[in-house]
């Protein structure tokens, strides 16, 4: 899930930024109205999340031009002012939440995952055998059952499902995983991470049914 972070704090960037990754999120912060504007006008994302005072411009303009380029996607205000005027202008333009700061960490991923939730439409539920995986909430389940993943398991495990039936090659899966965690994943690196997640997924990880290796050119995960 892609959060654009409209922010100038550098501080806040970070720390938020930090948990949102940690949470299995991508994150692209921009400091100012026009930088946020021009990303939502070439960018798409799936919530976004911003501060009402910026150094340049405010989060209502960027409500305003996200409300534009994306009609469903959830926007929560963030920031230190929590008098009721703000309040009640976000509401009105669109804001599914507001939340003053400071704020409680394990709070704002709740309620982010609760926007999420509320306005996802039925085809972010993404199943292979007795796995189901809820893009909304970054809830895995196994036979009813939940599985808890790594940040790294699970944008693997996401990229398996948006492919499933088709050939995912290393290089793929390489990529994925390197634009979204940042740094480059060697092949054995790749190898302990599709283990790792087998462990977690599969009946039998020694006989893997769900993510099937296909000799020399990668993975198919079954219909």
């Amino acid at each position: 899930m892609r959060v654009l972070l409209v922010e100038d704090d550098h501080a806040i960037v970070r720390a938020l930024t930090d948990l949102l990754e940690g949470e299995g999120f991508a994150v692209r912060s921009c400091a100012t109205q026009d930088g946020a504007c021009a990303a939502l006008a070439t960018d798409d994302f799936d919530i976004a999340l911003l501060d009402v005072t910026l150094a340049q411009g405010n989060g209502f303009a960027v409500c305003a031009a996200a409300r534009e380029a994306a009609p469903d996607m959830p926007v929560i205000f963030l920031t230190a002012s929590d008098d009721e005027y703000s309040t009640v202008a976000g509401l009105d333009m669109g804001a599914v939440d507001y939340i003053a700061k400071p704020f409680r960490a394990r709070e704002l991923i709740s309620r982010i995952r609760g926007a999420l939730r509320r306005t996802a439409p039925a085809s972010n539920v993404l199943t292979v055998g007795d796995v189901r995986l809820d893009v909304a909430s970054a809830a895995v389940t196994k036979d009813g059952r939940e599985v808890f993943l790594s940040a790294l398991e699970y944008r693997l495990l996401l990229y398996f499902l948006q492919h499933k039936g088709k050939l995912v090659t290393r290089e793929n899966l390489r990529d994925a995983i390197w634009d979204s965690a940042g740094e480059y994943v060697s092949d054995n690196a790749l190898n302990v991470y599709v283990k790792r997640l087998r462990e977690k997924v599969e009946t039998d990880p020694a006989e893997p049914e769900l993510i099937v290796t296909v000799r020399g050119l990668g993975y198919k995960v079954g219909e």
